[in-house]
């Protein structure tokens, strides 16, 4: 049984030896110590849960806390840095250690995370020789004006903070493009005053490509084969051993299953694991949301993108709730811990606020002339590298091009169209065009009418030897009838805050007919009568096939906040709400619907993430 009580951020202020290893073990300030870790990032979960859920963690058992630094929402512009509000990483540190919770932090540069393009910002892909994850110069520039703004939070909070361990980039074996790139990484740590142990993370496959010397490695896995751990014997000898991930559960992809993964299984793998001396870190405790536009993408036979929810069927749920692994975990880590674990915090109840009229609409042909100015090009241009946002292009949403085209035939995009594009001749829809549907046949009219493609970046591949070649929007030339388009107006949708405020004073809105075909911006109020609670926004598809109404495909905006995605093909049917998103009083909802609209939304007091399979 291990006594950490006095083994605590608060009370090792400005230690001198941190973490170290000593033959199988590991030491911290000199005394013997196990990491019980877990993963939570706080880019995924709103700001004022982010102590709820470190004190779950606590009374779970844990005494660490992981997570990824995610570079494109720090430096979303070229040379512009945030690290304010929910990306205040030095507040979220601090919270840890106010908490009793040490850190391992995972800075990158890439973090894969089934974040967009592995946390990578786009504005990486304009340099059309671009080689991202080595030592090529466009990239280590990059890279190194990061850290430098970066490292500076992160440095002063190790000795006298919670940081006892870095990782050097992440899973790298899998990608392994330059031997020399780690080395980069490692040094790129060090000069800039990183003192604490060092990590490397990877899985059995890419173990002997990813490490680094002066680096512990460790293994991610969620099946412990016979032997797997003494795997790591084969790449560095006599030092502890450490799964870095450990995944309690997995990810889902829009049109597959919500997959789950047995808490029993799960449990006894990890009693397995702590049995053989090795310490863990959880992947994921609490896996959060990819809110906004940032979920990644999986490229392995077809492209498929991941669901808004990140909730992982980790320990915690997608809004921090209770699952039967929490008790199963906490149960084992009472058995092995020499003191009583902390009363788990009460959970916060969920409001169901019942059915939201979207009363108003307005077709996004209406808000082009008011909101957007278009790029002139003669030629199509990826969305990375539009002349937008002080030269940084644009990294996420929508791009529509429009083009002036005589007579119809056989439109053909060459699979130039990333990832998604709904075709139209002026306003009626023709069809879509992505990775299986590459051509369409557009009917003949009178005169030259305009051709319109609107294309949704649907989120970059985050791992994966792909990630040079993950530009957006169009990437090449669409030809009709075997001629190339040209002399395109581009417009950009972003949907940022700013461009949502606009939309609110367009004049232009009204009220929503019996039968719309978008695309189409809605709105709509619920009104909070006391303290606002975490709800679940249902966007359902009609029961009735001959009622050509229900949602179909979008994003939902709450008071500016983008929620995410919705799409009817599942598995994920609501969108995460959490309460400090809505005010008491009237809260203003806009749904951006690419197709088919309902009428109304459910605020639900319970989440469906689909049907469910077990992750074999």
């Amino acid at each position: 049984r291990f006594n950490w009580s006095e083994l605590v951020p608060l009370r090792l202020w400005g230690r001198t030896l941190g973490l170290q290893t000593e033959s199988s073990q590991f030491l911290l300030e000199g005394m013997p110590f196990r990491i019980f870790g877990g993963s939570m990032h706080y880019f995924r979960v709103p700001r004022e849960y982010w102590e709820d859920r470190m004190l779950k963690m606590k009374a779970c058992g844990l005494n660490t806390l992981t997570t990824y630094v995610p570079w494109n929402l720090h430096e979303q512009e070229r040379g512009k840095f945030d690290f304010s509000r929910n990306l205040d990483l030095e507040a979220f540190l601090s919270l840890a250690a106010k908490n009793g919770l040490w850190v391992i932090l995972r800075p990158g540069p890439y973090i894969c995370s089934e974040w967009d393009l592995g946390g990578l910002p786009s504005w990486l892909l304009q340099d059309p020789e671009m080689q991202l994850r080595t030592t090529y110069k466009g990239f280590t520039e990059a890279v190194d004006a990061y850290f430098d703004h970066l490292m500076p939070i992160v440095v002063p909070l190790q000795a006298r903070g919670p940081i006892i361990a870095v990782q050097v980039e992440n899973e790298y074996g899998s990608y392994a493009k330059d031997s020399n790139y780690m080395t980069y990484v490692k040094m790129a740590l060090l000069s800039r005053g990183i003192v604490e142990l060092l990590m490397t993370s990877d899985n059995k496959n890419g173990l002997s490509l990813g490490v680094v010397e002066g680096a512990l490695a460790t293994l991610n896995f969620q099946k412990l084969e016979p032997g797997l751990l003494k795997y790591l014997d084969t790449v560095q000898r006599d030092q502890p051993k450490m799964v870095m991930e450990y995944w309690t559960g997995w990810f889902d992809n829009w049109g597959g299953p919500h997959y789950v993964f047995d808490a029993d299984e799960m449990v006894n793998t990890v009693a397995s694991i702590l049995k053989l001396g090795a310490s863990i870190n959880l992947y994921m405790f609490h896996g959060g949301t990819n809110f906004g536009f940032m979920n990644g993408a999986l490229e392995a036979d077809e492209y498929k993108s991941d669901v808004t929810s990140y909730d992982y069927d980790a320990v915690l749920t997608e809004a921090g709730d209770y699952t039967s692994k929490f008790f199963k975990l906490r149960q084992l880590f009472s058995m092995i811990i020499g003191q009583p674990l902390p009363l788990p915090p009460m959970i916060e109840s969920k409001a169901s606020y019942g059915a939201i009229l979207l009363h108003q609409y307005i077709s996004l042909w209406d808000v082009l002339p008011s909101l957007l100015q278009p790029i002139k090009s003669e030629f199509p241009i990826n969305m990375e590298n539009l002349h937008l946002n002080d030269s940084s292009g644009q990294s996420y949403g929508y791009v529509l091009y429009e083009t002036v085209i005589f007579g119809g035939g056989h439109l053909h995009s060459r699979d130039h169209v990333r990832d998604r594009a709904q075709v139209f001749v002026n306003t009626m829809y023709v069809g879509e065009l992505d990775y299986n549907t590459v051509e369409l046949s557009l009917p003949e009219g009178q005169g030259f009418r305009q051709l319109r493609l609107l294309v949704e970046n649907r989120g970059r591949v985050n791992y994966g030897l792909a990630l040079n070649e993950q530009r957006k929007g169009l990437i090449g030339d669409i030809f009709l009838n075997k001629t190339p388009l040209r002399n395109f107006k581009i417009y950009s949708l972003e949907m940022k805050p700013g461009f949502m405020k606009s939309l609110r004073h367009i004049a232009g809105w009204s009220a929503v007919p019996d039968y719309f075909v978008g695309p189409a911006f809605f709105r709509g109020r619920l009104w909070i009568e006391h303290q606002p609670q975490d709800t679940f926004l249902k966007l359902q598809a009609s029961p009735f096939i001959f009622l050509k109404l229900g949602w179909e495909k979008g994003v939902v905006f709450v008071n500016g906040q983008n929620l995410g995605r919705y799409w009817k093909i599942g598995p994920q049917e609501t969108l995460y709400l959490p309460g400090p998103w809505l005010w008491k009083g009237s809260n203003e909802i806009v749904i951006f619907e690419e197709r088919t609209a309902g009428r109304i939304i459910q605020s639900v007091d319970i989440p469906y993430l689909g049907r469910t399979q077990y992750v074999d």
